[in-house]
């Protein structure tokens, strides 16, 4: 998806619409509070147990028969919209796209 360098929108610092330089934000490698080891750990202390077998005994079948074993095609996007006056960030989530291209106006 083709996006602009620069785009004018609301800036909740200065409170009036500003120009914005528009960047990606990088969000990969950020761990979740609700992560392989954080579950584990809340298990031992007796909590986030739920209910049912949570998927583990007979419920899914192998991997060889799922659609899509490999990684998604697509990965979900943010734009970082830098206020040119303050300098203050805001994120703006835009969903997924495969690509992100940044053009001039």
């Amino acid at each position: 998806m083709k996006v602009p360098k620069s785009k004018k929108t609301f800036c909740k610092k200065c409170k009036t619409h500003t120009d914005h330089k528009v960047g990606e934000n990088k969000t990969t490698g950020n761990r979740g509070s609700l992560k392989k080891g954080s579950i584990a750990r809340s298990r031992v202390r007796g909590l986030g147990r739920g209910f049912g077998n949570l998927g583990k005994w007979g419920s899914k079948p192998a991997i060889s028969k799922f659609k899509r074993t490999g990684s998604k095609s697509s990965k979900k996007v943010s734009l970082k919209l830098t206020c040119k006056a303050c300098n203050k960030c805001s994120i703006l989530p835009m969903g997924r796209m495969k690509k992100v291209e940044f053009e001039q106006k």
